[in-house]
């Protein structure tokens, strides 16, 4: 039982209270309320989203030692927040303040891989698979050519919309009709290779597009990404390709892909950086939290 626990030596206990699904964020802060009881020690609520952006925080020494005036981010910088279960484009005019400026519609670009990757009929999580594939056909001779010879070919969602807002859903059906119509003449086999080529183009193309347009209509110093996307290598290769040639007096920021995906670390930073000591009976799961709301 928590009873048996020895407390360790700890100010507080930080917990993740949302977004996310409610019993499965209910389990999590209910064991931290209980052991905030017991241990009498205070709780420090955390939005997941903004554990993901201090995660470019990571591996910066002596870290915990810092506050916000130390830390080596200029402000205003553009958060691009990408994984599983969001895509937003956010604003911190000031640490820990938050403006969502453009966020998906529909399927988060995470979910859209995953989605894709059952299309082709890959494994789960399917950011890193399609990614793997992608690269094996880009160093394949004049892969453009393939692509074109097989018609591979999808749309760039919300491209060139006036807004910062993101759509992945289409796409996601895209791939599934062109799928269906290369099929009659080519193996599954034989379009994983450019299917995926094409689709990572596709998101990377949105993503990259819109983070450099709302850094530059916001004047943002700085641009970090956050979230389990934030491991693709041709999305971080290309963004700092872009911005040292479009925006080369803002500084880009990219987590170490040890801490792309949901860590613990990522929750206790944001706690330490921007949380605020609760008591264990005012701390409730939130299932629709958004950034900038406590």
């Amino acid at each position: 039982s928590v009873q048996k626990i020895t407390p360790p030596k700890i100010d507080a206990i930080a917990v993740t209270v949302g977004p996310g699904l409610e019993p499965a964020l209910w389990a999590g802060v209910n064991f931290a309320r209980a052991l905030s009881y017991i241990w009498k020690k205070p709780l420090i609520p955390v939005n997941h989203l903004e554990g993901h952006v201090y995660t470019v925080l990571l591996g910066e020494k002596p870290l915990m030692k810092r506050r916000f005036h130390q830390l080596p981010m200029k402000l205003p910088a553009m958060i691009l927040i990408v994984s599983g279960g969001h895509t937003e484009l956010v604003l911190m005019r000031k640490f820990g303040r938050y403006e969502i400026i453009g966020e998906t519609r529909d399927d988060a670009a995470g979910e859209a891989f995953d989605k894709v990757a059952k299309m082709l009929g890959l494994g789960y999580p399917g950011g890193p698979i399609i990614s793997n594939f992608a690269e094996k056909f880009h160093k394949l001779m004049k892969p453009k050519a393939i692509s074109d010879k097989l018609n591979v070919k999808l749309p760039r969602p919300m491209l060139n919309s006036n807004d910062f807002d993101f759509s992945f859903s289409g796409l996601k059906t895209a791939v599934l009709y062109l799928l269906k119509d290369l099929q009659k003449k080519h193996s599954l086999q034989e379009l994983r290779t450019p299917i995926s080529y094409e689709f990572q183009n596709a998101v990377c193309d949105v993503l990259i597009a819109k983070t450099i347009r709302a850094a530059k209509k916001y004047g943002a110093k700085s641009v970090i990404i956050g979230g389990g996307v934030a491991a693709n290598k041709l999305l971080r290769e290309r963004l700092a390709k872009i911005i040292k040639q479009e925006a080369p007096k803002t500084s880009l920021y990219l987590p170490s892909t040890r801490f792309t995906g949901d860590n613990a670390l990522m929750i206790a930073l944001a706690a330490y950086f921007s949380g605020k000591k609760t008591a264990w009976n005012k701390v409730r799961a939130l299932a629709n939290l958004r950034l900038g709301k406590k």
